[in-house]
C-alpha cells in the first residue's frame, strides 16, 4: 500500500513546530556537520598534490595538523546533531503518543469492544516509537544527506563538468531507483505491525484471566494459542526483512558502481592532463561523500518503510470518529437532578433491540429501584446515562436538558457510578481517589473520608493517603474497594448517583459496616440502584421492573408492594434474590 508523501509531511510538521527552537539548533549542527565533511578532501588534495610537488615537510605537518583538527570538530558537531535531533525524535514521539492515548479515550464503546487492551498498547506505544524513529532518523540521515548531495555535486561541477555530470547522472539513477523501490516493502512493515498487534493482543486478553486459565488446567492450550501468533508472526517478519534486504543490497550495488565511475572519470581528466592527482583523490573523495548519502537515504528507506506502515496505522486511528459528540454545552442545574427517559429504544450495533420505547420520570431526590433479570436492559440504561452510548430513538433528559446538548465532561462530573466491580490502580490511595487528579488538597479527601463514616478504615492504612495499591486493587478487601468507590463519587458532589448494586457481592458483616457510607452518599441527591438484594430494595422510593427490553411496571415501592396484582408484589413473596438471580 503506498503512503501518500503529505501524511508523512503532515505528520513531521504537526510535531516539529511544537519544538522550533531545539529544531534549530538540530539544524545547524547538522549543517556544520556537513560543511566539515566538505572540507577535508580539499584539505588532503592540497596535501597531496603539494606532497608530489615536493614543498617543505613543514607545510605538510600544517596540512596534516589541519587535517585532524576539522576531523576532530567535525565528530564532536556530529554527535551534538546526533543528540539534538534524537532530542527531537523523543519529544515528538510522546506528544504523538499523547496525541493517540487522548484520541483513543474518546472514542466510541463499539470501537474499544472490538479490540484488546492489548491491541490498543501497541498501537499507541508500539507506532509512536517506530515513528519517533522517522522523526529522529529523517531530520539526520536523509534531510542532512539530501543537502550533502547538493553541496558535493556543485563542488564537483566546480572542478570539471564532466565529472559533475557524470556523478549527477548516477545521483539521479540511484535516487530514482531508490524512489521506485520506496512502497515495496511497506505493506510487508504493515503486516509486521499487524501480527505484533494480535500476539500482544492475545498475551494481555491471557494474562488477564490468568485465574481462569489456571483453574480450568488450560495452560496447553494457551501455550499452542501464543506459538500460534508468534509462528505467524515469524513468517511475516521474514518475508519484510526480505524485502527489505533486497531494498539495501541493491542500494549498495548502485553505491559500488557510483565509485567505480568516480575512477573512470578521474583517470580520464588525469591522463588528459586536465587535473592534478590531488584533484583525482578530491573527486573519489566526493564520490564517496556522494555515495554515502544515496547509501544512508536507501539503507534509512527500510525504517522509513517501517513508519509507513505506523503512519497508515496512525491515520486510521487518527481518522476514526467519535458517534456520541459533545453538545453545545447546556449546563446541568445544582442539586439533585431529574431523570427522564422519553420513548427510548436502543440497539447494539445491528443486533436485536435492548430497550423498547423505554418511557420513565424519576424526581428529583428520589431512589429508584430498577429490577429485571440479566440482559434486561439495566445496564444499558446506565450507559445511555453516561452517554457511553446515544440511544436510536427518543431522548434522555436530566436536570431539564436533553443530555445529547451538554459536554460530555459536564455531563459525566454530574452523574456518579459506583459499580459491582471496582477498578482500582496501581497507585496510591489519593490517586485512587482522585483519579490521578494533584489539584485535590489532602484536607478534603480527609474532610470526605469523615462525612462517609471511613475515618476508622483510613487509621488503618499504613502510610494513610500515601498508601500504595498492588495493581487491580491487590491487598484490599471487597468492601474496602467499595469504600474507597463509594468515596470517589461524593468527591465528585453528583446530583445523579447510579449504584450497581454496590453491595451485592459482600458478606453481611463489611455491608454492614458501609450502610452509612451509602446513606451519606445518598442524600441530597438523585439515586438509581439496579437492585437484587431485598434489604437494598426497602430503601427506594419507587419501583421499575424490566422486561426483555420493555418497561413493565413502574411506581411508588410501598403502593406496589401492597398490591397484590403487580409483579413487585409477587417478586416479593417469591423471593427476589431467587427470581432475578
Amino acid at each position: 500500500m503506498k503512503v501518500p508523501v503529505r501524511q508523512y509531511g503532515a505528520l513531521l510538521l504537526k510535531y516539529l513546530r511544537q519544538q522550533k527552537g531545539i529544531v534549530a539548533l538540530a539544524s545547524v549542527f547538522i549543517l556544520t556537520n556537513i560543511g566539515l565533511q566538505l572540507v577535508n578532501p580539499q584539505i588532503m588534495r592540497y596535501f597531496i598534490d603539494e606532497a608530489v610537488a615536493g614543498s617543505p615537510l613543514g607545510r605538510l605537518v600544517a596540512a596534516a595538523g589541519v587535517f585532524i583538527a576539522v576531523a576532530l570538530v567535525q565528530q564532536f558537531v556530529g554527535v551534538l546533531a546526533t543528540y539534538t535531533s534524537g532530542q527531537v525524535g523523543w519529544n515528538a514521539t510522546n506528544a504523538l503518543r499523547s496525541d493517540l492515548a487522548r484520541h483513543a479515550l474518546s472514542l466510541d464503546m463499539p470501537f474499544h469492544n472490538s479490540r484488546t487492551p492489548g491491541e490498543m498498547i501497541e498501537r499507541i506505544d508500539g507506532d509512536s516509537e517506530t515513528l519517533g524513529e522517522f522523526f529522529s532518523t529523517f531530520a539526520v540521515q536523509i534531510v542532512g544527506n539530501i543537502i550533502m548531495l547538493v553541496a558535493v555535486l556543485a563542488l564537483l561541477f566546480r572542478e570539471s563538468w564532466l565529472a559533475g555530470l557524470a556523478l549527477s547522472a548516477f545521483a539521479f539513477v540511484s535516487i530514482a531507483v531508490i524512489i521506485r523501490m520506496r512502497n515495496v516493502s511497506i505493506a510487508s512493515w504493515r503486516a509486521d505491525r499487524e501480527a505484533s498487534t494480535e500476539t500482544y493482543g492475545f498475551i494481555e486478553e491471557r494474562l488477564a484471566g490468568r485465574e481462569d486459565v489456571r483453574t480450568s488446567a488450560a495452560q496447553s492450550h494457551v501455550m499452542k494459542g501464543f506459538f500460534d501468533h508468534m509462528w505467524s508472526w515469524f513468517r511475516v517478519r521474514i518475508k519484510a526483512e526480505t524485502i527489505a534486504s533486497v531494498v539495501v543490497n541493491t542500494s549498495q550495488f548502485v553505491n559500488s558502481a557510483g565509485l567505480a565511475v568516480s575512477l573512470l572519470v578521474g583517470a580520464y581528466l588525469f591522463y588528459g592532463d586536465l587535473i592534478s592527482i590531488g584533484t583525482v583523490f578530491l573527486i573519489y573523495q566526493y564520490s564517496r561523500l556522494l555515495s554515502r548519502p544515496v547509501f544512508v537515504v536507501s539503507h534509512e528507506m527500510e525504517g522509513l518503510q517501517r513508519a509507513g506502515a505506523s503512519v497508515i496505522r496512525i491515520h486510521d486511528l487518527l481518522s476514526t470518529r467519535q458517534e456520541v459528540i459533545d453538545g453545545r454545552g447546556v449546563r446541568f442545574p445544582n442539586g439533585p437532578l431529574p431523570v427522564r427517559f422519553e420513548s427510548v429504544s436502543f440497539a447494539y450495533g445491528s443486533g436485536e433491540s435492548v430497550l423498547r420505547d423505554v418511557t420513565l420520570d424519576l424526581r428529583p431526590g428520589r431512589l429508584l429501584g430498577l429490577l429485571g433479570r440479566t440482559g434486561s436492559g439495566k445496564t444499558t440504561m446506565t450507559r445511555l446515562l453516561f452517554r457511553l452510548y446515544d440511544p436510536d430513538e427518543g431522548r434522555i433528559i436530566i436536570g431539564g436538558q436533553d443530555i445529547r446538548e451538554a459536554r460530555i465532561a459536564d455531563l459525566r462530573d454530574r452523574v456518579g457510578l459506583v459499580p459491582q466491580d471496582v477498578r482500582l490502580f496501581h497507585g496510591t490511595v489519593r490517586d485512587n481517589l482522585t483519579f490521578f487528579d494533584r489539584s485535590v488538597p489532602d484536607a478534603h479527601l480527609l474532610d470526605v473520608l469523615g462525612e462517609m463514616n471511613l475515618t476508622r478504615w483510613y487509621d488503618s492504612l499504613p502510610d494513610g493517603l500515601d498508601t500504595m495499591l498492588q495493581p487491580d486493587g491487590g491487598g484490599l478487601s471487597s468492601g474496602e474497594a467499595q469504600m474507597l468507590a463509594f468515596a470517589r463519587v461524593f468527591l465528585k458532589d453528583p446530583g445523579l448517583v447510579i449504584l450497581d448494586e454496590a453491595t451485592s457481592r459482600l458478606d453481611p458483616s463489611t455491608e454492614a459496616s458501609i450502610k452509612a457510607a451509602i446513606d451519606r452518599l445518598v442524600q441530597g441527591r438523585t439515586v438509581l440502584i439496579i437492585a437484587h438484594h431485598l434489604a437494598t430494595i426497602q430503601r427506594c422510593d419507587d419501583i421499575v421492573i424490566l422486561e426483555n427490553g420493555r418497561l413493565v411496571e413502574k411506581g411508588e415501592r410501598e403502593i406496589l408492594a401492597s398490591n397484590p396484582t403487580t409483579r413487585f408484589h409477587r417478586l416479593l413473596q417469591t423471593g427476589l434474590e431467587e427470581v432475578l438471580s
